[in-house]
């Protein structure tokens, strides 16, 4: 997707595509991984952790990326598949390497339904499995 096309996809959900948005945006959707915090600011070395952040936040609060806790202490993001917004639907399986500390996301493993008692809605599920990755697991 060129970088237009983020700007529209962006400024379709009420967002402003600054650069840096953008940036983040571009970022994100150029791994098939989730990616943290720290990754990305490693990543974009051109953009202060704290605008990152922002970014990130903002993302989340319009829909365009969501959250996953894989166990590592730190959130990792990643962009929605949908095309209005990430929903239970969209959800997938994640998984999160003991050994590399990497978390991959599976985006053809559904997560499983689950029937909550009455009175529980449902707003955002983390399925997570873990252990070791092919890579890993080679080199052991």
């Amino acid at each position: 997707m060129k970088t237009e096309d983020y700007a529209e996809l962006l400024e379709s959900r009420g967002v402003k595509p600054t650069s840096t948005r953008l940036l983040v945006y571009r970022a994100l959707a150029g791994h098939r991984s989730a990616r943290s915090l720290r990754e990305l600011d490693d990543e974009l070395d051109t953009v202060d952790r704290s605008s990152i952040f922002r970014a990130l936040t903002l993302l989340l609060s319009h829909h365009l990326i969501h959250a996953i806790e894989d166990g590592s202490r730190q959130a990792r993001y990643e962009i929605c598949e949908g095309d209005d917004e990430c929903s239970l639907d969209d959800q997938h399986t994640h998984f999160y390497c003991e050994y590399c500390h990497r978390t991959f996301c599976f985006h053809t493993i559904h997560v499983p339904v689950i029937p909550l008692p009455e009175g529980f809605t449902a707003e955002g599920v983390n399925y997570l499995v873990k252990g070791k990755c092919p890579e890993c697991a080679r080199c052991s």
